[in-house]
Parts: C-alpha cells; sequence; structure tokens
C-alpha cells in the first residue's frame, strides 16, 4: 500500500473528516447514537467533536494527569466513563462535558473501563484489582488482588465481569462481586475478547499465541504461530468469526460447526506492518484493520473467516484505534500522531 496518501481513501472508504486533539489519541467512541465522537489524549485531555462535521463540540485539557488511558461510552450513548494515570475514573456528560463523577479506584494507572451491556455497571481496573461501580459511580464492590497486573475486563451479556491476568481469566458476579468462574492457563495473557453470548472467551498471550474456552463445555484450545503477540481480538456479532491480529496479516477463525480446531483460518494480507487494532461493523461481515504504518483496510468477510478488501485509507501514525459509527455508515480511526479521522462508509 505504498501509493496510498493521508487524506486520499479508496473504495468504499469515502472522505469524510478530519480533527486533531493535543497529543496521541489514545481511545474514542462515538456517543449520542452516533452524533458524535469522543476522543482521549496521552495529555489527559478529553475532546467531542459533531460526527457529521467534525467541528469541535467541547474541549477539557488535563483532565486526567499524565494522560488518559481508556474510555468507555455508557450504552444509552448519553455519558460515557474516561480512566487514566491520575488513577481516577471520570463519569462525563457527552451533550455538555461536565463531569457527574470523579472516582478515585487506587493508587495506580487505571488502564481498563467498561460498562455493562444494560449500562446498570462501571468496572475499572487498577494494578492487581478490579472494582464495580453502580451507573452513578458509587462503588459496589472490590475484588482481592489478581496474581499480576489485570491485563484486560469485558462484561458477558447475561451481566458477568470477566478479568484476565497472568495465568487465568476470572468471572465475577455484577451484583455481588463473588466469582464464578476461573478459567486457568499457564502464561501471561495480554488481550482478551467474550463472544456476545458470552460463552467464547479468547484470549491473546505472550508466547505469540491465542488461547480460548468454551464455557459452557470447558473445552479449550490454542491457536500458535503468530509472528507477535495477538494484542488485537475482536468477534462478530454472530459470534462464529473470530479476527486476531499478531503479525502484518489478519487471521480470521471461523467458530460455525466444529470449529476452529481442525480447520484453516482465514488469512487477511494487505497491511506490511504489524496489526493493532480489529473492529467488527455491528451488522453485516465488514471488519475494519489498522497497523503501525497508518493503513486502515475494510474487509467484507465470509463465513469461513475468508475476504477481500473493500476500502483501504492512510493516516499519519500508529493507528490506535478503530470504531463504527452505530449505524455502520461511518468508520473512526484515531492516531499516534493526536489525528482523529472520519470516513463515510459505503455499502459497495
Amino acid at each position: 500500500m505504498s501509493d496510498l496518501n493521508v487524506g486520499s481513501p479508496r473504495g468504499a472508504l469515502r472522505r469524510g473528516w478530519s480533527a486533531a486533539v493535543g497529543d496521541y489519541a489514545i481511545a474514542g467512541g462515538w456517543s449520542l447514537r452516533g452524533e458524535a465522537l469522543m476522543v482521549g489524549d496521552a495529555a489527559g485531555g478529553v475532546y467531542a467533536f459533531d460526527g457529521k462535521s467534525g467541528a469541535t463540540a467541547w474541549e477539557r485539557h488535563g483532565v486526567h494527569e499524565g494522560g488518559v488511558l481508556a474510555v468507555a461510552i455508557h450504552p444509552s450513548g448519553t455519558a460515557f466513563a474516561t480512566a487514566g494515570q491520575d488513577s481516577r475514573v471520570l463519569i462525563w456528560s457527552a451533550a455538555e462535558g461536565q463531569v457527574s463523577r470523579a472516582i478515585d479506584v487506587g493508587s495506580g494507572w487505571v488502564e481498563n473501563v467498561a460498562w455493562s451491556p444494560d449500562g446498570q455497571w462501571l468496572a475499572a481496573s487498577c494494578s492487581r484489582q478490579v472494582r464495580a461501580y453502580d451507573a452513578d459511580g458509587a462503588e459496589v464492590w472490590r475484588s482481592e488482588d489478581h496474581p499480576s497486573t489485570v491485563s484486560a475486563i469485558a462484561w458477558s451479556s447475561v451481566g458477568e465481569l470477566a478479568t484476565a491476568c497472568y495465568g487465568r481469566v476470572t468471572f465475577f458476579d455484577a451484583p455481588t462481586g463473588e466469582p464464578r468462574q476461573k478459567l486457568e492457563w499457564q502464561g501471561s495473557l495480554v488481550s482478551m475478547v467474550l463472544s456476545p453470548d458470552g460463552d467464547i472467551v479468547a484470549c491473546g498471550s505472550q508466547d505469540n499465541s491465542v488461547h480460548f474456552w468454551r464455557r459452557s463445555t470447558a473445552e479449550d484450545s490454542m491457536m500458535s504461530g503468530y509472528p507477535g503477540k495477538p494484542s488485537a481480538l475482536a468477534f462478530d456479532d454472530t459470534g462464529t468469526l473470530l479476527a486476531t491480529g499478531g503479525g502484518e496479516a489478519v487471521t480470521v477463525w471461523s467458530f460455525q460447526g466444529s470449529g476452529p480446531e481442525g480447520t484453516r483460518p482465514g488469512v487477511l494480507e494487505l497491511h506490511v506492518q504489524p496489526i493493532t487494532t480489529l473492529a467488527f461493523a455491528r451488522r453485516g461481515m465488514r471488519l475494519a484493520s489498522g497497523a503501525r504504518d497508518g493503513s486502515v483496510v475494510v474487509w467484507s468477510l465470509q463465513r469461513d473467516g475468508e475476504g477481500d478488501p473493500t476500502g483501504v485509507a492512510l493516516v499519519a501514525d500508529v493507528v490506535g484505534g478503530l470504531y463504527w459509527r452505530p449505524d455502520g455508515r461511518a468508520l473512526a480511526a484515531l492516531d499516534a500522531q493526536g489525528g482523529a479521522t472520519v470516513w463515510r462508509v459505503s455499502n459497495t
């Protein structure tokens, strides 16, 4: 993709708008049902951009001392949470840009924050501990220390909180914090994603493999052979396709039938540097991938995991995050130079 230019998308990606924040654009998401794009940066700033024009709706500088580490949009779209190096989580009003609650989580970086699918619970991890809060930010429970720093958290569709760390994944009951299930693995888990029904847990491992468990059958398996750590993972909306990074190619495993054991994955090759982020559109078989060289590709997939590129674009630096607008008609990319780029996505 050496002939690509910044600002000149091709195929299904059509020119939209671009904006800039004060530093590395760390994380973001669409709020207000896609009417605004929220972005947090490495300087601790939080920004809201109009979803159609890219105009700055509001901006707040230095709200997290040391920088923003994570952003989570409330399912209603009217609120969102940011987490930072200052050991705090802030709950915001998306429209006004006002902080409704500031939460002191611990004494370290708050690296992960996530709302439950029903919006009743907010979880945050700080060092070896995870804490759960109600929708107003009042603490409900906190876990005991994990064996190591919590590397990832995720909510299941039935209100369980999953955490990943060295050696295991743990599921906690949302109202009580009681551990419901522990899935053991002798290795360092660096990423985690749950299937939409919560039955399949997939984790990228420090040993350049992807390990997954089927909770309903207690079966587990491993996919190895990646050239690097699979830090980017994503399930499609049906839970039958798992896209994984770990190198320059996107590897897509199909969980149809008896798969993925004993089957060949789809291998999507176009990027020339390692994959940094993956995101499925909410509906349809469209996957977006971003890489270290700033390249972004939209793929049209088949049920066996194979697929073809339908749109390509380039941003100024490492792609830190990709975010589909809820209606699937726009895609946002955040990059290491502080860029926020939005493309319109055609159906062709």
